[in-house]
């Protein structure tokens, strides 16, 4: 087999590993659940009463700096709340998150070297992900012929990662968040590999993170090299999880242990 049919097939295997994983999430559509139905008694009443729950703070941080530095811009919120439940999105050659595209329109007003977990960004990111609360999470392709292969590229790459075991531990996403869900791994209940709600705040962390720090701590746990924030491989393992999510209600930022 030459060089050519040995990519071509990789390619046509990944297609199917994405396909076949994403399909069984819609056929699992009337059983699937969010990390918010495998929380503690404790944890769900933190979440559910905003008197008490950590993430007011940042969802009031967030209310600020959109109200004096974003919505001279963005005057209508709805369009924003939409492509929250959207994001991964390809944008120029690359395939971005929320939490890029805030980064972007900091730098245009000249607010430099922000990354994802920047206090400012985690901040508007909480804001909006609240804001798109109660939406079905619906990721879109772009319809331009070259960037959609482009995209669909990255969502086989993400398949691929999902499937992958990595690390000194050997394991692969599917392995603890498809075939053991609702286990005790360590102090925590395993729960279903789906994106409903970012940032979280995770008591561990006494912070908000976006999803591209949660996932670089999952590389931690199995003990594997942590990709850089922004690396490809995250994003593109974003957009496999979101796109798997296809049609679940999208529950703001979450609480986590």
């Amino acid at each position: 087999m030459n060089p050519t049919s040995l990519v071509i097939s990789w390619r046509l295997i990944t297609l199917i590993i994405s396909f076949c994983l994403i399909n069984m999430g819609f056929a699992r559509a009337q059983t699937r659940q969010s990390g918010n139905q495998f929380l503690t008694s404790e944890l769900l009443n933190l979440s559910k009463d905003a008197s008490i729950n950590p993430i007011s703070l940042w969802i009031d941080q967030g209310t600020q700096i959109w109200q004096k530095d974003c919505q001279g811009c963005h005057q209508d919120l709805n369009p924003i709340r939409q492509s929250v439940v959207e994001f991964p999105r390809w944008k120029k050659n690359q395939l971005i998150n929320l939490e890029d595209q805030i980064i972007q329109c900091f730098a245009k007003k000249q607010s430099l070297g922000l990354n994802t977990e920047s206090p400012d960004v985690i901040a508007v990111s909480t804001f909006l992900s609240n804001s798109a609360k109660g939406l079905k999470v619906q990721t879109q392709a772009p319809i331009d012929s070259i960037e959609k292969a482009s995209w669909q590229d990255a969502l086989n790459h993400g398949a691929q990662i999902y499937t992958l075991r990595q690390g000194r531990v050997n394991l692969s996403c599917t392995q603890c968040h498809d075939l053991n869900i609702g286990k005790n791994l360590r102090s925590d209940v395993i729960s279903p590999g789906y994106i409903t709600g970012f940032p979280i705040y995770r008591q561990s962390w006494q912070a908000m993170g976006s999803m591209d720090r949660r996932l670089r701590a999952c590389y931690s746990g199995v003990q594997a090299a942590i990709p850089p924030t922004g690396h490809r491989d995250l994003r593109a393992l974003e957009l496999f999880l979101k796109s798997r999510s296809e049609g679940m209600i999208w529950e703001g930022p979450s609480i986590r242990r």
